[in-house]
């Protein structure tokens, strides 16, 4: 390929330049103005929830519900493990202590039989987790009603980290509105961009008051700089808000674009013996943010590193499935707990890859791929 095949890069619509021209023309180019309230009040809208505060990162917005929910040195949080280490790190931030769940295999995501065997044995030992973190991942929701009546059975908050899943339901409810808190991210290469960027969303209208002060410094109501408690730099500049602005009112053709990239995936390569595709659960709808596909190495005789590196000689980008995070030296002591038939993120990882998937590239081109992979894999 002569143009380089992405894996997901920012998709403009047209619009943005005009949001970013207002908030030079008024000089609002600070981390305040008519851009960030309308980009917050347009995902309110869209996902249906009461409050949202626009973020310099998903991260920050993940630090934020665990900070809200008071998580602190010590405390346990329970984290799907098949994640980007974005979801793990502001544990770490708070002192508090990971302990990771494997997914199930009908969705990737977290397994609610491994979440049922950590509650049994932390609260055997007195010691609850402060919060559950759940990772909508590649677009496509976790079981979440298993996960939500299981945690509240013990009485614990549900994190939902929909970083990539905006668009995306679960029976009827949007991505990131079904647990206490749900976090976006508007990174360069998610379904939509602010070219970096993310949000915290909930129906705690105080909560999210709550945060909108921390993630401003925590100032009192004072006429004085006055602080009662810590607080961070997280608020998202009116420019980036601007481009954020445009991308929402394309939001639903890019979730149509990438299910078609992914439908042509599937449709071109499923009738490969050994080839396999991320599914949807049933009553839910993945924004399909990433096409990912497991090859079975042992069927086809090359893994996926083998299809990456080929794809990568001529100038296509795919990468592995995210390691999980019970295997990343960083936590190599904290606690697991697995699947009920094996380690299933492992499984996912070995297998793995995530197709390249850019909402820019042409029907044309994307055949292109498969054919080559096609090719490859008959070899």
């Amino acid at each position: 390929m002569q143009e380089r095949v992405f894996l997901s890069s920012p998709h403009m619509g047209g619009t943005e330049q005009k949001y970013v021209q207002e908030a030079f023309d008024t000089n609002w180019v600070a981390p305040l103005g008519a851009n960030v309230n309308a980009f917050e009040d347009a995902v309110k809208s869209y996902t249906g929830t009461k409050a949202a505060c626009a973020l310099s990162s998903g991260t920050g917005g993940l630090h934020l519900a665990l900070d809200l929910l008071d998580v602190g040195q010590d405390d346990i949080v329970f984290c799907s493990s098949l994640t980007f280490i974005a979801t793990a790190n502001p544990i770490l931030y708070l002192g508090a202590k990971p302990v990771f769940i494997d997914s199930d295999f009908e969705s990737w995501n977290m397994s609610p039989y491994a979440l049922k065997k950590a509650f049994e044995k932390y609260a055997g030992l007195g010691k609850l987790p402060k919060a559950v973190m759940v990772v909508n991942l590649y677009g496509q929701s976790a079981k979440m009603d298993e996960i939500m009546e299981i945690c509240n059975e013990y009485n614990v908050p549900v994190i939902e980290d929909a970083a990539e899943s905006l668009g995306s339901k679960y029976k009827g409810k949007m991505s990131g509105t079904i647990g206490k808190f749900g976090i976006f991210s508007f990174n360069g290469n998610k379904i939509i961009t602010t070219s970096g960027g993310g949000m915290i969303i909930s129906d705690d209208e105080d909560a999210i008051a709550h945060a909108l002060k921390k993630a401003t410094q925590a100032r009192d109501n004072a006429p004085h700089y006055q602080h009662s408690e810590v607080g961070y730099n997280y608020r998202l500049s009116n420019i980036s808000a601007g481009i954020g602005r445009g991308q929402m009112e394309v939001l639903d053709n890019r979730v149509a674009k990438k299910r078609e990239i992914f439908d042509r995936y599937k449709a071109g390569l499923q009738d490969i013996e050994g080839i396999s595709f991320m599914e949807e659960l049933e009553d839910t709808f993945s924004n399909r943010w990433l096409s990912t596909m497991l090859i079975d190495h042992d069927v086809i005789g090359k893994n996926y590193l083998d299809v990456i590196n080929m794809l990568a000689e001529d100038n296509i980008e795919a990468r592995p499935v995210w390691k999980p995070m019970h295997l990343q030296p960083l936590f190599s002591e904290c606690d697991y707990f697995s699947d009920e038939k094996m380690d299933a993120s492992k499984y996912l990882f070995d297998h793995g890859i995530c197709l390249p998937s850019d909402s820019k590239m042409s029907s044309e081109t994307q055949d292109v791929v498969i054919q080559k992979i096609r090719a490859f894999l008959a070899k």
